[in-house]
């Protein structure tokens, strides 16, 4: 199980995951597929580039990437992989395919997916990553599930997103946009340990890629205690 403690109970009531509180990313991101070409690999390439270089992936091991986009990441995987990405958007999945066939990486392939409704089979990946789409699905905690369940005893997971802030008043700060974010499609009031705590994970690694960064890195071993010795 997660090696972090269980969250408290006095803190504020969970914001509800249901769909009309977050709108659907699909319809949402179909329209915002120039503007986040142009303006995400400035906010968040460097932070993904070295998560992504942080994590051991051997020959041959197979990868996926929940929340694929346009593909923005995926310059940035090793080419000794086997990589399948996932999303719900059509469109930004349009930009990832082109973007794969012009660079001729026949290791990766693109589909289009319900993070929270996973298509693969148990125990099926070595790595699952996912950038900037927990906070935006209508269930996380499913997602998250989903993720667990498709990667191997032992394998691993890395997550980097957005979380509440552990300050109190950056935390307070950030919350009192949470009206706004939503309607753009996304939480500002997701807790880490809301989505991990009863996972069968070990949390390896939780940091911060700078003390004012608005995001989180997460890596974790996935079901520690079904690996053979």
């Amino acid at each position: 199980m997660t090696t972090a403690t269980p969250p408290k109970q006095n803190r504020r009531p969970k914001t509800r995951h249901g769909s009309d509180r977050v709108p659907h990313a699909a319809k949402l991101y179909h329209n915002l597929v120039p503007a986040y070409q142009a303006l995400w690999p400035a906010v968040a390439g460097r932070n993904i580039r070295s998560a992504i270089a942080s994590v051991d992936m051997p020959d041959g091991a197979s990868v996926l990437e929940v929340g694929v986009g346009t593909g923005l990441a995926l310059p940035f995987y090793p080419k000794n992989i086997r990589l399948t990405g996932i999303d719900l958007s059509e469109a930004m999945l349009a930009e990832a395919e082109t973007l794969i066939q012009r660079r001729g990486w026949d290791h990766m392939s693109v589909r289009p997916m319900n993070a929270e409704h996973l298509e693969f089979d148990d125990n099926q990946f070595d790595v699952v990553t996912s950038f900037h789409t927990v906070s935006v699905v209508s269930d996380p905690e499913k997602m998250m599930r989903e993720i667990v369940r498709v990667c191997r005893p032992g394998g691993r997971i890395l997550i980097v997103n957005h979380f509440r802030s552990e300050n109190p008043l950056i935390a307070r700060v950030v919350d009192s946009a949470g009206n706004v974010t939503r309607r753009l499609g996304w939480r500002t009031d997701l807790e880490l340990q809301e989505i991990v705590h009863e996972l069968p994970i070990r949390v390896d690694a939780r940091y911060k890629p700078s003390p004012f960064s608005f995001f989180t890195i997460m890596q974790a071993t996935c079901k520690p205690d079904q690996v053979s010795v």
